[in-house]
């Protein structure tokens, strides 16, 4: 194994591993989970703004337009996908939905909670290869999955996983540039 992809390999273990633990609270990062209702019409705002907010106020301000776009993208997908669980739906009540910002010194992880376990649909990759795309008209391109596409793109990983309780979080990960990541607050 080359240098380059040893030193990828290394970055990568070690970006899942602060994801994967439990936030320390007197560690060098910071931490945020926001709940929202599907129901709610500004949901999407709120999200949004929210996540400039959390950015700004920890100094990543590089960051905010595009972590702003992916969780509108996520909570949207929410909002217009998700069905509860049977055993966490109530009869009148509100879908829940959780964001969750993990920023450490050289990665922002945001999550989006629901209550349906069904797996997200994650493109596979493109559909057309870019030269064709100027030839095809929009009638042939994916009526869903726009949205995750548009995640991965922006993000450096996208992933889900399953909760205990029932439901799924959608995770992505945003690796910051260096001279970035000096001016986390």
């Amino acid at each position: 194994m080359d240098a380059g992809k040893a030193m990828s390999l290394s970055s990568e273990l070690d970006a899942y591993a602060h994801w994967f633990v439990v936030p320390d609270p007197y560690s060098d990062g910071h931490f945020l989970t926001l709940t929202l209702f599907a129901e709610f019409g500004d949901t999407g705002r709120m999200a949004r703004d929210m996540t400039a907010v959390f950015l700004r106020g920890a100094g990543v301000d590089a960051l905010v337009d595009d972590a702003r776009l992916a969780v509108s993208e996520l909570v949207g997908n929410v909002v217009n996908h998700a069905v509860p669980d049977r055993h966490l739906s109530r009869p009148g009540g509100c879908r829940r939905i959780d964001v969750i910002f993990k920023l450490y010194p050289k990665w922002l992880f945001i999550g989006v909670a629901d209550e349906d376990s069904t797996p997200p649909l994650l493109p596979a990759g493109e559909a057309f290869a870019p030269g064709m795309l100027g030839e095809l008209s929009e009638a042939v391109l994916p009526d869903t999955g726009r949205g995750l596409h548009i995640v991965q793109r922006l993000a450096t990983s996208v992933w889900w996983s399953a909760e205990d309780r029932g439901g799924k979080t959608v995770w992505c990960r945003f690796d910051l540039d260096p001279l970035t990541a000096d001016h986390v607050a």
